[in-house]
């Protein structure tokens, strides 16, 4: 396909992005080269492959969601560089 300056302008206004005068014919050959690509791809035959949702087979191994205590605070505060007896203490980051 063949891409001219006027579908640069569109195609890099839709993406909002500028593309410098002295890099256009390289993006322009670049596009075509893509564009070319793309269109080899329609010579695949895929009359017989189902569409895939998911690029695997496998389903998700999840576990339940059952709330439990694994740490106590005082377990979980124990390496905290700085804390008082309850919370974390960390540096303020928003005035």
């Amino acid at each position: 396909m063949k891409v001219d300056k006027s579908t640069l302008e569109k195609v890099a206004h839709l993406a909002r992005v500028e593309v410098p005068k002295e890099m256009e014919k390289q993006v322009i050959a670049d596009l075509e080269k893509i564009l070319t690509w793309v269109e080899k791809l329609n010579e695949v035959n895929t009359k017989d492959v189902e569409a895939l949702t998911h690029m695997s087979f496998e389903r998700n191994a999840l576990r339940e969601d059952d709330p439990k205590n694994t740490l106590t605070r005082s377990q979980g505060l124990a390496n905290a560089p700085e804390h008082d007896k309850e919370y974390f203490k960390v540096p303020k980051v928003l005035d």
